[in-house]
């Protein structure tokens, strides 16, 4: 199928081939869902790592003897029951990773492209390097590509375009290889340079 790109520096526009397998595929709710889910319990990190009562420094011997004393019977004064003991049930060691295989992680990125696509959200650019990196020159390019709120996928991140968006909070670049389904579902707009798309039609085609 044919896109029109835009030309980021001249705002001309011209038709481009991208891949139909990609970019024209159905939408896949139960899917997408699912390896968005996944994708975001990975980025997820476990509590503050707790100690059981084997962990916790001391306690090695025992208090007081077993029988005579009146007290109860005790074997160390880190059970879990003492002040200063270890945790009954400790956390910190939690995973909450969820396994994707390839094919779900390859439909889910065709769904979400060709949805994006179809809502008007996904724009194919031709984009090159600002002269220096400032976030004057930046706004001015930022301009140019019809304000901010979007995310910016290219086949290789110029180093001075990066510079100078990474002060804009609502603007993110990012490699071809590094984006998932969650984080082209963060903006309100997802732009790809001519080399992003080509590349992603040709992993996921």
């Amino acid at each position: 199928m044919q896109v029109q790109s835009l030309e980021v520096t001249t705002g001309n526009s011209r038709d481009i081939d991208v891949a139909d397998a990609v970019f024209a595929v159905p939408y896949n709710e139960a899917l997408l869902h699912q390896v968005v889910l996944a994708q975001m319990a990975g980025r997820r990190s476990a509590n503050a790592v707790q100690k059981n009562r084997a962990a916790v420094r001391g306690g090695g011997r025992k208090p007081w003897k077993q029988k005579g004393t009146g007290r109860a019977r005790a074997g160390s004064i880190r059970s879990p029951i003492w002040r200063g003991g270890g945790r009954a049930f400790p956390g910190g060691n939690e995973n909450y990773s969820q396994k994707v295989n390839k094919k779900m992680w390859a439909g889910a990125m065709r769904t979400v492209l060709a949805e994006l696509l179809r809502q008007g959200r996904l724009q194919v650019i031709q984009a090159e390097d600002i002269a220096e990196p400032r976030s004057r020159t930046a706004r001015e390019w930022l301009l140019r590509a019809g304000g901010d709120d979007f995310l910016l996928v290219m086949g290789e991140v110029p180093l001075n375009l990066f510079l100078g968006l990474r002060n804009f909070p609502r603007v993110g670049i990012a490699g071809w290889q590094d984006i998932g389904p969650a984080d082209l579902l963060q903006y309100g707009r997802v732009l790809l340079d001519v080399e992003a798309a080509t590349k992603l039609g040709e992993v996921y085609g």
